[in-house]
């Protein structure tokens, strides 16, 4: 019996849901994370690049996100609330506010690592594939835009990403911008590997 093939995606036809992908890669990620001393607690600079991300789209959350097999962990967070709570997420009312941990199967995040592409989603409701993710009822997200951040090693260490509850019209230059500041980030954690920061 051969192992599973690594980064593929399922489909479930009868909720016309796609599932979270596999990741072949979240136990040497998890080791690359470790190293860096990255995704265990919140990081101040993350918070501060963070609330940047927020202001430059006008979006009113961003995070950097870290992701290992079994959630997902917002070293850096901005929320329009100035309580960032660092409350596990799980069932909510709808217009929860994201808390510092997510579940794996939360998001969109894991699609972004695991395709190694950012993602642009303007109304996830126009894309049945994306619309029944726990996000949308739990928390109300309907946009989404994010990218990875891969690492001088060639692995996806986690996103950068924003996200509204609205439909916003992200377009190529929203694109453009999540792309550019996923290479600041990972610019940023190199520094952190450095010892520069």
């Amino acid at each position: 019996m051969s192992a599973p093939i690594p980064h593929t995606t399922q489909f479930d036809p009868t909720r016309h849901l796609l599932l979270t992908p596999e990741d072949g890669e979240a136990p040497a990620r998890v080791a690359r994370l470790s190293e860096l001393g990255i995704g265990d607690a919140p990081v101040p600079e993350f918070d501060e690049f963070a609330r940047e991300l927020a202001r430059i789209t006008g979006a009113p959350y961003a995070m950097v996100n870290f992701i290992d097999e079994h959630r997902q962990y917002f070293a850096g967070l901005y929320t329009p609330s100035e309580a960032q709570s660092g409350v596990e997420l799980g069932p909510a009312p709808q217009q929860a506010t994201p808390g510092r941990v997510m579940a794996r199967d939360h998001g969109y995040c894991p699609h972004v690592v695991v395709r190694r592409k950012a993602l642009v989603l303007e109304d996830v409701c126009d894309y049945p594939r994306f619309a029944g993710n726990p996000v949308v009822d739990e928390i109300g997200i309907r946009s989404y835009l994010g990218a990875p951040l891969i690492d001088r090693t060639g692995m996806a260490l986690g996103t950068i990403c924003v996200v509204d509850q609205e439909p916003r019209p992200w377009g190529r230059q929203g694109l453009e911008t999540i792309k550019s500041m996923a290479a600041d980030m990972v610019e940023r954690i190199h520094r952190i590997e450095k010892g520069e920061i």
